[in-house]
């Protein structure tokens, strides 16, 4: 795509925000692609911006378009990825508004989790096989959130009761939305394997969701024990045992 304004241009958006929206074009939601377009145009200066359509009817056909310009199907393992690290991130959202009934400090975390999960769609829809070295430059997933994570578990770990048995998801609501979250986690990160698996994305972007994955499990056991809330413990059922 020809963009005709030059980085320094007055009415240009930023050329790195250029890069980031464009990276997360794969049809996860029609009004995605439209904005995207609509941001690579130029301004004008004196005029107020007319709104996109929401829809292109581009990916009417069952196709849509990674971040290094190739159509793939919309149920490539690409965009299956990036489809449910979407949808990771709308659950969190969802979890987000729970606790923030709650007052618990940790929102910023998980907002700042959220804008993790786009810099791994922007990656994802990066094909290694197919992507240039300026494409990668700007998708590549580094280990610093990684680090983040880490240390965010070992706090709150710290504050914790040990585990003696397996738990259900419970809790209340808080805790449950957290447990609900890590279980799309994993289903994300069992969509991203196969493609770290053939080199078409980057190890940490796998590390990262495997981490998360821990840190919300932890997260859920926190908040229920913030709001006292007792967790459910696994009890195998017993044939036997009419109750």
């Amino acid at each position: 795509m020809e963009v005709p304004h030059g980085v320094g241009h007055p009415h240009s958006p930023p050329l790195f925000l250029k890069i980031f929206i464009f990276s997360i074009i794969v049809d996860l939601h029609p009004l995605t692609t439209s904005c995207c377009l609509f941001l690579l145009r130029p301004q004008p200066s004196s005029k107020t911006p007319k709104i996109p359509k929401i829809y292109t009817k581009t990916g009417d056909k069952g196709f849509s378009s990674t971040f290094t310009g190739e159509r793939r199907p919309k149920d490539d393992q690409v965009f299956e990825a990036v489809g449910t690290t979407d949808e990771l991130s709308s659950a969190i959202g969802f979890a987000m508004e729970l606790i923030a009934e709650k007052g618990h400090p940790f929102a910023e975390e998980l907002q700042k989790i959220q804008c993790s999960l786009q810099d791994i769609g922007a990656a994802l829809a990066t094909p290694r096989s197919s992507a240039r070295e300026a494409h990668l430059k700007h998708t590549t997933f580094e280990v610093g959130p990684i680090l983040e994570l880490e240390q965010w578990i070992d706090r709150y770990s710290s504050q914790l009761p040990p585990l003696t048995a397996f738990i259900l998801p419970s809790g209340g609501k808080s805790s449950s939305a957290l447990h609900f979250c890590r279980a799309v986690c994993r289903r994300a990160e069992r969509r991203v394997v196969p493609l770290v698996q053939t080199g078409e994305t980057d190890v940490n972007v796998a590390k990262f969701l495997n981490r998360l994955s821990d840190y919300l499990f932890t997260l859920a056991r926190y908040a229920a024990m913030k709001e006292g809330n007792p967790e459910k413990i696994y009890k195998k059922n017993d044939p036997s045992d009419p109750a």
